[in-house]
């Protein structure tokens, strides 16, 4: 190779042209936050939620504009696209923050073992103390019975929509499901007070576990379904080449296989029925005293207290203290079965190495 070709390879390459340097997005949202607050001062703006949207459209123009008087415009659509997609992010994650932040701050203020061991009794609304025991202990009661209902309904119908469901029957199904899915809470607790307008029936816990189990299932069932699916079709047909039946296939094969996506998917829907206060409202009634049996007297669930203590919380600071422990108490349990959800995923999942 001679010494001029060597020197030739030597030189960078011109294919590549200019490039922002890495920090330059973080320069620009930095520009866009002063240049927001700027324009939203002088404007009289109060609202912090109009200043972010103004930053956030100033981040959009101002990366496009940077970047394709710098790297062209062909990259400045690519940066452009990546700036969409972190705009959208901050759009969903800052309520979401600032309703955990809210709720942790106020919560606080009267969450303890007293709030979590005593339940209201004869404390008035507009007085301090009293506690969400009695509302724990019904939301864990008619959450639990409505589980124990919709969880094998929901599975059994999601194995015989994809083991056995062929057909005019299956797509009835699956067509039922999908509207059960948009059903509003407030229909089910329509439905099921109707029944017990039919037979005088008095409210009781129970009655709310019903119209819980009625929003519970199609959740399940989807979620179960797609479970089933991901399951390889060759696992069935080896255990089928062995002789075993196909029942026993699905009960040795298709579902220790599927189970941690199928509890996965229970877990989400207890914690979608968890918040529900429409069926409860109509069905339960509330008691502020210590229910322990579901299937007599009116009864007490967390979704239904936080929205009984908000409605008299008038002038009464005390019960607007216990509204937001108790939703903070809501929000935890949540959490609890989301990340127990995904707990229990990550250890089902299948091992694909050593």
């Amino acid at each position: 190779m001679s010494h001029a070709a060597a020197v030739t390879d030597q030189r960078p390459s011109t294919l590549r042209g200019a490039s922002l340097p890495k920090w330059s997005p973080w320069a620009i949202a930095a520009g866009s936050v002063a240049v927001s607050v700027g324009i939203g001062l002088a404007a009289g703006l109060d609202s912090k939620v109009q200043w972010g949207l103004i930053a956030g459209l100033i981040f959009l123009v101002a990366t496009y504009g940077i970047a394709a008087g710098v790297e062209g415009r062909r990259q400045a659509k690519d940066r452009i696209a990546t700036a969409l997609v972190w705009v959208a992010f901050l759009v969903a994650v800052v309520p979401l923050v600032s309703l955990v932040w809210v709720t942790v701050s106020r919560g606080v203020k009267v969450l303890d073992i007293y709030f979590l061991t005593h339940s209201m009794g004869i404390v008035a609304d507009s007085q301090p103390g009293g506690g969400i025991y009695h509302a724990i202990i019904g939301s864990l009661e008619q959450v639990g019975l409505a589980t124990i209902i919709a969880a094998p309904v929901g599975i059994l119908t999601a194995v015989y929509l994809v083991e056995y469901g062929r057909g005019g029957l299956s797509r009835a199904i699956t067509f039922f499901v999908d509207v059960m899915t948009g059903v509003p809470s407030i229909v089910a607790g329509l439905f099921i007070l109707s029944l017990m307008l039919i037979f005088n029936m008095e409210p009781f816990g129970f009655a709310g576990s019903l119209a819980l189990a009625i929003l519970m299932m199609p959740v399940v069932v989807r979620s179960t379904e797609e479970m089933l699916k991901l399951v390889p079709n060759e696992l069935r047909e080896a255990s089928l080449a062995l002789g075993v039946p196909k029942w026993r296939t699905i009960l040795k094969v298709v579902l220790p296989t599927s189970i941690g996506g199928i509890v996965t998917g229970v877990m989400l829907a207890i914690a979608r029925i968890a918040g529900e206060t429409a069926p409860v409202l109509l069905l339960v009634f509330g008691n502020r005293f210590i229910n322990n049996n579901p299937f007599e007297g009116a009864q007490q669930s967390l979704p239904l207290y936080i929205y009984q203590q908000y409605a008299n919380s008038a002038g009464a600071n005390a019960a607007y203290d216990r509204a937001w422990a108790a939703s903070l108490t809501l929000i935890a349990f949540v959490m609890i079965l989301n990340l127990a959800a995904r707990a229990i995923a990550r250890w089902k999942a299948p091992k694909t190495g050593r």
